[in-house]
């Protein structure tokens, strides 16, 4: 099996475990209060972002 394949087959599992070291080194940087704040930072921008493509807004702003 080669990586291409083992990585395409593996994405989701891959991608979760690079998010909980992600997590693990924020919480032992930063402690438990600041990554909540940060998690909470990026679950806004990823929700403003979001909502932002589906109205067409991001769309008229680039062309």
């Amino acid at each position: 099996m080669d990586w291409k394949t083992l990585i395409s087959q593996y994405r989701y599992p891959i991608v979760g475990g690079l998010i909980g070291l992600l997590v693990a080194l924020f919480l032992i940087t930063f402690g438990i209060i600041k990554t909540f704040i940060i998690l909470l930072c990026v679950a806004g921008g990823i929700y403003l972002a979001s909502y932002l493509k589906q109205t067409g807004f991001i769309d008229r702003l680039f062309k």
